[in-house]
């Protein structure tokens, strides 16, 4: 009987020793974590009235309560679909970002452009510089939803080039980020127009092009000035932020800095 009570008792202590731990608890903390620490965002399509009143569409990728301060503007044949991803990851930077559909424009990311769309129905131009009003009513908007706070314009390839030209007179700008700027438009000489900046300006484009912008941005001041120069080759436009570009992470880490820089001012 003392032998039978000695084995019980030793393969209870066994069992004791080796019961797995419930991941109840573990689970259950993992969930909190999450949910304390994502973004309280809010995604939506709404439509404001260009300079001659068609109708622009813009996507609003908001942090509640805080401010949007960064407009985007998509490069040729393309959409406000150009931002679908970057804009959410600026706001994990903690910035709340509007993208728009210039008229001058079309499909990425299989968002349609429907401010092109709008445009090609009533009939009106669809030149980069007829898409020079809708940025600049996008500037006037922004700039009156967030209790007039300047902002950051953001321009991918030939809006880059009218965010450079809109930037330096425009009070409601704060900043501009260019991505693949050049002298796209006839008749109009950017590196001049340029040349008196006293804002500060990021802008960066694929290896090929740097030499290219160094040449449009070289009468700026270089106090003002952040160009950023890729190792690899990267590509054009915004999309050398996109996570299916080689390098993507060195042009996020560059135009990241650049942001903070901006909050120091």
């Amino acid at each position: 009987m003392i032998k039978y009570s000695l084995i019980l008792s030793v393969l209870l202590l066994f069992s004791c020793k080796n019961k797995p731990t419930t991941p109840t608890n573990v689970v259950s903390e993992n969930k909190t974590i999450q949910e304390e620490t994502k973004p309280n965002l809010e995604k939506e399509t709404i439509t404001f009235p260009s300079k001659d009143s068609l109708p622009i569409t813009a996507d609003i990728y908001k942090i509640k309560e805080t401010p949007i301060t960064v407009l985007l503007c998509h490069q040729a044949g393309y959409s406000r679909g150009e931002y679908k991803d970057t804009a959410i990851e600026l706001n994990k930077l903690g910035y709340s970002v509007m993208a728009i559909d210039q008229r001058s424009g079309n499909t990425v990311n299989t968002i349609d452009n429907q401010t092109a769309i709008a445009a090609k129905t009533k009939g009106l131009g669809l030149t980069y510089l007829d898409a020079r009003q809708d940025i600049e009513a996008a500037i006037d908007y922004v700039y009156q939803q967030n209790g007039g706070k300047q902002i950051l314009l953001v321009g991918s390839s030939y809006s880059s080039s009218l965010a450079l030209l809109m930037g330096e007179n425009n009070s409601k700008i704060k900043a501009v980020a260019a991505f693949s700027p050049g002298e796209y438009f006839k008749g109009i000489d950017i590196n001049k127009a340029i040349s008196t900046y006293t804002k500060p300006v990021f802008v960066t484009s694929s290896k090929s092009e740097s030499a290219g912008v160094t040449t449009l941005v070289n009468k700026i001041k270089p106090i003002y000035v952040t160009h950023f120069i890729p190792e690899v080759k990267g590509i054009h436009g915004s999309r050398a932020l996109w996570k299916t570009t080689e390098g993507n992470e060195t042009y996020w880490a560059s135009f990241n800095d650049f942001l903070s820089s901006l909050k120091a001012q």
